[in-house]
């Protein structure tokens, strides 16, 4: 691989670590990591890398006999874990009870709504004591016995961690097919499950991304395969059941790696689709579903920035498509002339609405739209023309479509939720405009909406621009400046931050917290240009946002700088990053989650995954602007002699997205360069990656965690 990046290794010091953490006070010293000296030459800069060393290949972490730095680096992540624990013990009993009141709301033996497709009703339940899903299905109506399709819990026995993805039902419904991944790098193993049988087929399909596509022979499924080394999705294979996995045949191989790509099948049944798709371009391929043989067909021909979707629906095809619209338009097009010189448009562009997605049935269409940071649904009767809105009065609410298989029907299914209001999903009929309740989340314990006000703040960023913030609390919170307030926002990759109900917040919310979504550039939430304006040159936007979002809070009696936290995780966790360098004095504690913080480093590494596919979102630091740019706000290399916030950070020894090395070595820099004696903690889960803890329930030991951290400088014990 070709880079602009040089290393050379300078002999190891060890550092001293002037900081007087609390922890110090109690006899409790941090771990003290090994400084080893990496130069790392760029554009001829160099930066200084004490814990460069601390980066593991996948062989090394997987093998059963640990190397020297292997060892060394488990030794390091395993004395932060212990530090931790130290630290935290005196809020043990805190965390249980949180951890029992955050589990305690949730129905043990719940079930999700049934739908119905191909002549089966299918849904998702939950038994007590399970940690994982049970897939079911019941022939023709509901009154009818269940059939078990994948018991979780039963698979999962034995392993620390469990995910399965990707579940396909053929279309004789004989057949499941299902993704497994027991690691956490989210490299999935293909199974397929007789369903008239029981039993579980021979075939193995190793490293794929978990899902598929079946062709109507029911013998013949379309996979995604991934880079061994990357782990992006760059191959899509043609499996006949009872082959060997050697046997596949390659129908398609993706050869630029900033795309990503996957395969399945149309709302229609008539199509395989094979997508790719960049920061900044769509690509699809098509090939009828009973020709499973055959080759695909080029939708149009792969463009330069431009971004769509499709859909097809008897003899034409839906088009999602941002061409000459930077909020997307729809367009349509013959089954059989789809090069783009045929789209004729349906929707145009509007510049304060954004066109999120289209559901189409038999005689009506639904545009799933956002105007003023607000979504809403729009049903258009295709006959008559005529138009209607789905709307809700609450100030701040997620509104989407949800599963919706068939065409012949009047009903739409729906979900509804606000930050006090609990997932409800709606029956909604299109003609006559009556919703009907299908099932309202129940917290176990009961919960009262009235109990909570929600308000939507309009805060004027540096810039002029304002940026939208969704805030709940309990009644009674006085706004005196002396309450606790947790500030949470993401604000990459075009992602929306939808206010929606969470049980576990009420954790907070009832110990007298008020939580706030800061909107922030970066995401969509004001419509595309929102994104455009928080990613590449502009990303200090998001920052900025978010910064002036907390003074906001602090200005207008919400809080203050001894009552102010914040939690970001992923992307959002740079977020964080950013922040405590640019203005830590704002607040009294952080959380950054699984936080991407080594950016230059780590948008070098060709061989890490998501790093091709992200330069149009971020930059590519071998070129200079980018390199530049990019260096001004990276965190790790941001970090300064100074007095940072109480924090604690979070990640997975096994993470594929965002690797353990990235916060760890965070960690290690600011334990030796922050002044003062702020708390500073890292928790690694040696057993998983990105998304934390598999199962229903474990994956809330880490959330009382982190309630606890705050709780517990707010000097609340219970």
């Amino acid at each position: 691989m070709n880079r602009l990046l040089t290393l050379v290794v300078v002999i190891a010091i060890v550092s001293c670590n002037s900081q007087n953490e609390t922890g110090m006070k109690n006899g409790m010293e941090p771990p003290v990591a090994e400084k080893k000296d990496s130069i790392l030459n760029v554009h001829g800069d160099s930066r200084v890398d004490p814990y460069f060393w601390m980066r593991l290949t996948d062989e090394q972490k997987m093998a059963e006999e640990k190397d020297e730095q292997t060892q060394k680096v488990i030794n390091y992540l395993e004395a932060e874990n212990e530090y931790k624990s130290k630290v935290m013990a005196h809020t043990e009993g805190l965390q249980d009870k949180l951890y029992d009141e955050i589990v305690g709301r949730i129905k043990k033996d719940d079930s999700s709504v049934p739908y119905f497709k191909n002549g089966y009703w299918y849904y998702t339940r939950y038994e007590e004591g399970g940690e994982y899903p049970i897939y079911c299905r019941k022939k023709d109506n509901l009154e009818n016995e269940e059939e078990v399709i994948i018991n979780v819990n039963e698979l999962a026995e034995g392993h620390d961690y469990f995910s399965l993805g990707g579940l396909t039902v053929s279309p004789d419904n004989n057949t499941v097919a299902f993704g497994v991944d027991t690691i956490s790098r989210r490299q999935y193993v293909i199974h397929f499950k007789d369903l008239t049988t029981g039993e579980i087929h021979p075939d193995r399909i190793h490293n794929t991304s978990g899902g598929g596509a079946w062709a109507d022979d029911n013998q013949t499924f379309f996979y995604t395969s991934k880079n061994d080394v990357t782990l992006l999705t760059e191959k899509i294979w043609r499996h006949t059941l009872g082959d060997d996995q050697s046997e596949d045949e390659l129908v398609y191989e993706e050869e630029d790696n900033t795309y990503y790509i996957g395969v399945y099948r149309s709302k229609s049944d008539n199509y395989i689709i094979i997508y790719a798709g960049s920061t900044l371009v769509s690509d699809y391929w098509t090939l009828k579903s009973d020709n499973p043989a055959g080759d695909f067909t080029q939708f149009t021909p792969r463009g330069s920035k431009h971004e769509y979707n499709i859909e097809h629906f008897e003899d034409k095809w839906y088009i999602v498509s941002n061409w000459d619209a930077e909020n997307f338009r729809l367009m349509e097009t013959s089954e059989n002339s789809t090069e783009m010189d045929n789209w004729k448009e349906v929707i145009p562009h509007r510049e304060d609405v954004l066109l999120n997605g289209i559901d189409v049935f038999s005689n009506y269409l639904v545009v799933d739209e956002r105007y003023n940071a607000l979504d809403r649904l729009k049903v258009i009767d295709q006959s008559s023309g005529e138009e209607h809105f789905i709307s809700f009065d609450e100030p701040a609410y997620l509104l989407s479509s949800v599963t919706n298989p068939e065409f012949e029907t009047e009903e739409l299914r729906f979900r509804y939720s606000s930050l006090t209001t609990p997932s409800t999903t709606y029956n909604y009929n299109m003609k006559t405009r009556e919703r009907v309740v299908l099932k309202q989340q129940e917290v176990v314990g009961g919960h009262n909406p009235e109990d909570y006000i929600t308000e939507r703040i309009w805060v004027e960023a540096r810039d002029g621009v304002k940026v939208p913030m969704s805030i709940v609390y309990k009644k009674g919170f006085e706004k005196n400046g002396q309450n606790p307030f947790l500030l949470y926002a993401y604000g990459s990759y075009g992602s929306t931050t939808y206010p929606r109900f969470n049980s576990s917040m009420l954790s907070l919310l009832d110990r007298g917290f008020a939580y706030g979504i800061a909107h922030i550039r970066g995401g969509q939430e004001m419509g595309r240009k929102w994104y455009e304006d928080g990613k590449m040159f502009r990303k200090k936007n998001t920052f900025n946002d978010f910064v002036d979002c907390s003074k906001y809070l602090i200005e207008n009696n919400w809080t203050s700088e001894d009552h102010l936290y914040a939690r970001g995780g992923s992307a959002g966790g740079l977020l964080m990053g950013a922040i405590v360098n640019m203005n830590p004095e704002l607040y009294n504690g952080v959380v950054a989650a699984v936080p991407f913080v080594d950016v230059i480093s780590t948008m070098l590494d060709e061989s890490i995954p998501l790093t091709t596919g992200e330069f149009d979102e971020w930059g590519n630091p071998k070129n200079f602007e980018s390199y530049e740019y990019m260096l001004s706000y990276s965190p790790y290399d941001q970090v300064s002699a100074q007095e940072y916030p109480n924090m604690l950070v979070t990640t997975g020894f096994f993470d594929s997205q965002v690797q353990y090395w990235e916060p760890a070595k965070w960690v290690a820099k600011l334990r030796d360069m922050k002044t003062g004696d702020k708390i500073l903690l890292l928790d690694t889960d040696m057993e998983s990656g990105h998304g934390g803890a598999s199962g229903r329930f474990k994956r809330y030991r880490r959330t009382a965690l982190e309630y606890a951290f705050m709780l517990d400088l707010e000097g609340i014990e219970k």
